[in-house]
């Protein structure tokens, strides 16, 4: 039946809307009638969904895979790259690395694990969801290897990684879609990205005969009532057109977490208002929270909140890149990038955070420039380490690591979030660094990057949608006055950075958007180790399963987590016996 054709937020059945931008609640009704229908409807084609959708079409059930953006890949094609899967794969094998699905799960549920700020990486995992992770991880690697992934011939390593465990290492690369190039022969060794890993489940996919629907966004899914029966399938967006598709045994979500949607992640942290626009992955894909929300309104719980808001990993980061927006450290988008249109810019790469200051939206410093972000447990991060171990805490010397903190304290005026930081710095930084503070590696025309002879006017230029107080003039110039003094005595009295190097005091001066990074989700919805759904009673949603970034319990970044969950859940959904 030919899809009808209806506003993406109205007509009959549609009660959410666009889920991305809402965090609406009420229960959409299922649709009269279904323009498509197959066994499995997976949402999402990233990390989770597309092996989700091959594991549950070679297990014999049809599969429509729905994905909203233009191209498959989701944040995963632009990650790093690196996948921690242990528990005894054929690689650690290969290179002497003993490791078990025991070890591995005592490794990723071992309370005594903490940060040198006192912070700990694992202590509130899931362990229903570890277990099974530790079970299946291994099993998930190869067939990964079995799909046409193929990794770096090298002993799997700790580079990348981010709560991958400290008894022994796992963490492997393939041999970039951010450059709008091929990979480097001559660091194809050494470096890595998602693109190695999505392109290659893109063909298996494909081979097994999933359908790919692009361009195609969730906006609800349905159950036969708001907290009773069985899901049935969901509702997407096409251009304007709504379609219908019916799922005979079970939908699964993979839209791959919430950091794109303000109003969902303040409810784990209240500072990270609008300003932080510079999310991860974007502008490739969002992270819009619209699996989180459309099963919320049928009756799903969400989990794991402390594991989103613990000061360890990488849910916010500090940038490597400034005066661009998105100014993740691990991804500078370069112009031949299909989506450079809307990145607009580079960003300078940042080598010496000695050669800029920091200041927030008066005009102010705040910490120590070469400060770093919160750290995660890896490979022999703990040295001596004994799991379950008193000892591990009691040996670390104390470094509280507070840069985020300082960053998104704000400017005491009793409003939420940090505001933008800005880095100043002069023409001698310029040289230095190496950089060309001109577009396409700036951006000046959306209000991200500055630039005035005099360090006054720079303060007055600094006017754009996020900065909502004006600099002062004479807050800057005090600041970079006070600074200059502290090089000229080689010691940063206000912050303890180490032996301050360079004055600001060549003209012009610059002011680049340097505002940290919001990148993972760890908080979502409540699964068992089945990664079937949750709802607020503790009871199974029948035929609706979850995995990955949209999945919450799991204290890990990256790829590992989002493909083993996946490759449970298709083969979960596959075997689901409940047909409607």
């Amino acid at each position: 039946m030919a899809s009808r054709r209806r506003g993406a937020t109205g007509g009959e059945g549609d009660g959410l809307g666009s889920v991305g931008a809402s965090m609406s609640a009420q229960t959409p009704r299922p649709p009269a009638e279904w323009d498509r229908e197959a066994d499995i409807v997976v949402i999402g084609a990233g990390a989770t969904g597309l092996p989700a959708a091959i594991v549950a079409r070679e297990a014999g059930a049809s599969v429509i895979l729905v994905e909203a953006e233009g191209d498959i890949g989701g944040h995963a094609i632009i990650s790093g790259g690196n996948i921690p899967l242990g528990g005894g794969t054929s690689v650690q094998k290969k290179y002497g690395i003993e490791d078990s699905p025991d070890l591995l799960f005592r490794d990723l549920t071992d309370w005594s694990v903490v940060g040198p700020n006192g912070f700990p990486d694992y202590r509130y995992n899931d362990r229903e969801i570890i277990r099974a992770f530790a079970d299946n991880s291994a099993s998930a690697f190869e067939w990964l290897v079995a799909h046409g992934v193929v990794f770096v011939d090298k002993a799997p390593d700790a580079l990348g990684g981010n709560s991958v465990g400290n008894s022994v290492p796992r963490e492997m690369h393939w041999p970039m879609v951010h450059t709008g190039e091929p990979a480097d022969p001559m660091t194809q060794k050494t470096r890595s990205s998602g693109n190695g890993l999505m392109r290659s489940l893109e063909v298996a996919a494909k081979k097994a005969g999933v359908e790919i629907l692009l361009e195609h966004r969730m906006t609800s899914i349905h159950r036969q009532s708001s907290s009773f029966g069985p899901v049935l399938g969901i509702s997407v967006d096409n251009k304007g057109a709504r379609l219908d598709i019916r799922a005979r045994k079970a939908v699964v979500i993979g839209t791959g977490g919430s950091t794109g949607n303000v109003n969902f992640r303040r409810m784990f942290d209240p500072r990270l208002t609008e300003e932080y626009c510079g999310l991860a992955g974007m502008p490739w894909s969002d992270q819009d929270a619209s699996g989180e929300l459309a099963a919320m309104a049928i009756g799903a719980s969400l989990w794991g909140f402390y594991n989103q808001t613990g000061e360890f990993g990488s849910n916010v980061t500090k940038p490597g890149s400034v005066g661009c927006q998105y100014n993740y450290r691990h991804l500078q988008w370069m112009p031949g990038s299909p989506v450079f249109d809307r990145a607009r810019a580079t960003g300078l790469r940042v080598a010496n955070w000695q050669d800029l200051i920091l200041v927030n939206m008066l005009g102010k410093r705040f910490y120590d420039e070469t400060g770093g972000q919160y750290i995660a447990n890896n490979y022999n991060s703990l040295d001596p380490y004994v799991q379950g171990s008193w000892l591990n805490a009691e040996n670390l010397k104390w470094s509280p690591n507070n840069f985020l903190n300082a960053a998104l304290a704000g400017i005491g005026d009793g409003s939420n979030g940090g505001g933008p930081i800005w880095a100043i710095f002069d023409s001698d930084a310029v040289a230095r660094e190496g950089w060309t503070p001109t577009p396409p590696y700036v951006d000046i025309d959306a209000g991200f990057f500055f630039s005035a002879d005099r360090l006054a006017d720079l303060a007055e230029k600094i006017v754009m949608k996020y900065q909502r107080v004006p600099m002062p003039r004479a807050n800057l110039e005090e600041t970079v006055a006070r600074y200059n003094s502290f090089v000229d005595r080689g010691v940063d009295e206000d912050f303890g950075k180490p032996e301050p190097t360079h004055k600001i005091v060549q003209p012009p001066f610059y002011a680049a958007w340097a505002t940290p990074v919001v990148h993972d989700t760890r908080a979502g919805l409540r699964i068992n180790a089945s990664c079937q759904v949750v709802d607020m009673n503790g009871e199974v949603i029948p035929s609706l399963y979850c995995g990955g970034e949209s999945a919450g319990g799991f204290s890990q970044h990256g790829l590992a987590r989002a493909v083993c969950q996946g490759y449970i859940a298709g083969k979960s959904a596959a075997a689901d016996t409940l047909k409607h």
